[in-house]
């Protein structure tokens, strides 16, 4: 698995599954929060499957030093 997450994109998923699932557990929103783990995982993980499967990426360009 290759990264296709990108910092900032990193860092939305993972603000949002914390947000949702914290919302589930406070009972401020139903069990469907819960599925904030999905954006919390791919955040984590740096990897998204979608991302890949559409051959897109948030991850910026590799730096021109590793490569010949």
């Amino acid at each position: 698995m290759k990264a296709n997450v990108g910092f900032v994109d990193m860092f939305i998923r993972l603000f949002a599954g914390m947000t949702l699932i914290g919302m589930a557990i406070a009972g401020v929103i139903g069990p469907w929060g819960y599925i904030g783990v999905i954006p919390l995982v791919t955040g984590l993980m740096k990897w998204c499957p979608v991302y890949s499967i559409l051959g897109i990426s948030s991850k910026g360009e590799e730096s021109a030093e590793g490569k010949h």
